[in-house]
């Protein structure tokens, strides 16, 4: 008894914490164009990796532009589109997993055998495959992402709609005369949500990652736009000479990661849902 208290307690603080670095990365996401120093895609060879300085805190890169300006401004990118992709993700997974779930017979065998084929393979080769054939570009990786993504958050929302929907309330909700848009409207979906979103927690930072990734290949967000993965990339060739080109937005993707990680599993403790990998 004492020892869940303390487990529960330790898990609030924890989300607390993780609740306000996240507050803060995301408010200088939002806020970028306002407190960055300068254009991030401003060239002044003049200033070519050039050290720290009042004007440019964190220096400059190889075309010289500033270090900090360019990494505000990748926040934008990397927690909006992967907010994007988790949202679109699962607002339509949980429209297509609920349906397959409430409805069952063939709707629900042929949905659910498509997402199990989707789902025996890596999601990033999936990815891959699709900006290959859809071509480079971030919209391109947010488009392709979101089409592999659903069908996890599908598959989880239509076993908690099969294991709600011969529950007694929902069976009381039939017999009263309810319409099946009330009983999902009302009973289900209110139901499945906020565990979902708990584990979604966990997944923001694959897709953070995921767009690093495709960044880092080229085959994300194209120069000259600032990009968390695209300046690792571009900072790859000055390891040796200036591996803070690389270390910069290398901790930016860390801390974002590593601070949804915490976050999701202090609230699945919290809630007792289980992560899907």
């Amino acid at each position: 008894m004492i020892a869940s208290i303390r487990t529960g307690l330790r898990s609030q603080k924890t989300a607390a914490v993780c609740s306000v670095i996240l507050f803060v990365l995301f408010s200088i996401a939002i806020l970028a164009p306002w407190i960055s120093p300068h254009d991030p895609v401003e060239v002044n060879l003049a200033l070519k990796l050039h050290s720290p300085t009042w004007d440019y805190p964190l220096g400059n890169d190889h075309l010289g532009r500033c270090n900090l300006s360019r990494l505000l401004h990748g926040a934008q990118v990397s927690l909006g589109f992967a907010s994007l992709i988790f949202i679109s993700s699962l607002l339509i997974g949980l429209l297509i997993g609920t349906f397959s779930g409430y409805k069952g017979g063939a709707i629900d065998l042929v949905l659910m055998r498509f997402c199990e084929g989707v789902m025996a393979f890596p999601t990033l080769v999936l990815v891959l495959g699709l900006v290959g054939l859809l071509g480079p570009g971030l919209p391109q990786v947010v488009l392709a992402m979101v089409m592999v993504q659903w069908v996890y958050y599908a598959r989880m929302f239509r076993g908690m709609v099969l294991s709600l929907k011969e529950r007694n309330f929902i069976t009381a909700a039939r017999i009263s005369g309810s319409s099946h848009w009330t009983i999902i409207r009302r009973h289900i979906i209110p139901n499945v949500l906020p565990p979902i979103i708990v584990m979604g927690t966990l997944e923001i930072g694959w897709a953070i990652m995921d767009i690093a990734a495709m960044s880092f290949l080229g085959l994300g967000i194209q120069p000259p736009s600032p990009e968390w993965g695209s300046m690792i990339h571009e900072g790859k060739s000055y390891i040796r000479s200036n591996p803070e080109l690389m270390l910069y937005p290398g901790i930016m993707i860390l801390i974002v990661v590593i601070t949804f990680n915490v976050l999701g599993e202090a609230l699945s403790e919290r809630f007792g849902v289980k992560r899907r990998y």
